[in-house]
């Protein structure tokens, strides 16, 4: 039988029921040649049915499992574990917001104190759950949302790197994106600072995450330009730049709206609680803008933005070291994903046999 991807009615109660179907499926293949009493086996497989209520049930299950002689299961069930963890912090809303970066980036806080081989067990474990999800959901035309999640040569102790090309908008879905922010019919209470934090993403390339603990004594006024600082992974701290026109009237008009709607927070992108926005709520308003506008990516999530940018930035500079100052990476090997659409490299390849066939 197959399930709707988003088949619960929130996000954690999704996650956790695909990993127990997925651990019900593992722990169906495992041999049971040591299993001490096949009636807790029996008790088992039912209630990875859709009886698991949280995820501390789901630990205690596990462990019961593996005394029962099912030693291999914990293979499989403490990455996930771990995964479930990780992700309830974002926020999200549905499972399309989790994308192979964020994956990727999982995987490297699990095990930044584990063996190479571990590392690579969690890859294969993320690699096969999100292939499971992949063929055991359907919505109600019959269709399939693919993950498709390869996460290569992670764990490889020669540290070969292989990624897989990020969605991004070219420079005309940009143009049609950047007049459908202001086109956009959303609510006039939140109009103003939906555009301006999409805006500040947009033009700077900044992480969801970084743009929603942007402090307003993070922002200072240079010439024509606001300096920002943001901070990233690990909270590593670095300096943005955005020219004022692109923001100027919609940051001094959402302070006001702010003023008079009595909403005193230092943070610059709250909800009418003080509460700092989501993730999920900002990659819903870009994906809503991405449809309204007609612009239909693999991935269509706040963060495709920043891959966007980032791949218009290097195409404009071909300065590798500029887009990783830029998305503030730590090493230069993750820039240079954003080598894939260099034209002016690639034309030199179109003639290359010209000279062989005169």
């Amino acid at each position: 039988m197959r399930y709707s991807l988003d088949f619960k009615n929130t996000f954690d109660e999704t996650l956790l029921f695909w990993i127990e179907r997925f651990l019900h499926s593992k722990v169906a293949t495992l041999s049971s040649r040591n299993v001490k009493n096949k009636e807790i086996l029996h008790q088992t497989m039912k209630t990875l049915r859709f009886g698991i209520q949280n995820i501390e049930q789901l630990q205690i299950l596990i462990r019961e499992v593996r005394n029962n002689g099912l030693i291999g299961i914990n293979t499989y069930a403490n990455p996930l574990i771990k995964l479930f963890s990780y992700l309830q912090t974002f926020g999200f809303a549905s499972m399309k917001e989790i994308d192979e970066e964020i994956l990727r980036d999982f995987i490297a806080v699990a095990c930044s104190s584990l063996s190479n081989a571990t590392k690579k067990n969690h890859r294969i474990v993320v690699i096969g759950f999100f292939g499971f999800i992949d063929k055991q959901n359907e919505d109600e035309n019959g269709k399939s949302y693919i993950f498709n999640i390869e996460l290569k040569n992670i764990g490889d102790i020669r540290g070969k790197s292989a990624e897989k090309l990020p969605s991004f908008m070219n420079e005309s879905e940009l143009e049609k994106f950047l007049n459908a922010i202001n086109d956009y019919p959303f609510s006039k209470k939140v109009k103003t600072r939906n555009q301006l934090i999409i805006k500040t993403i947009i033009y700077t390339g900044i992480r969801v995450s970084e743009a929603l603990n942007i402090k307003y004594k993070d922002i200072s006024e240079d010439n024509d330009s606001y300096i920002i600082q943001v901070r990233g992974k690990g909270n590593k701290p670095r300096i943005v730049m955005i020219l004022k026109k692109h923001i100027q009237e919609l940051l001094e008009n959402w302070k006001l709206q702010q003023k008079n709607l009595g909403i005193e927070s230092e943070y610059i992108f709250c909800n009418f609680r003080k509460k700092i926005l989501t993730q999920a709520y900002v990659s819903r308003s870009v994906e809503n803008i991405l449809t309204y506008a007609g612009i239909r990516k693999e991935k269509n999530g706040a963060h495709m933005l920043r891959h966007s940018f980032a791949t218009l930035l290097y195409q404009k500079s071909l300065d590798l070291v500029l887009v990783q100052e830029a998305l503030g990476h730590a090493s230069i090997a993750t820039s240079r994903i954003y080598t894939h659409f260099d034209k002016t490299r690639l034309i030199k390849t179109t003639s290359i046999m010209d000279n062989l066939l005169k």
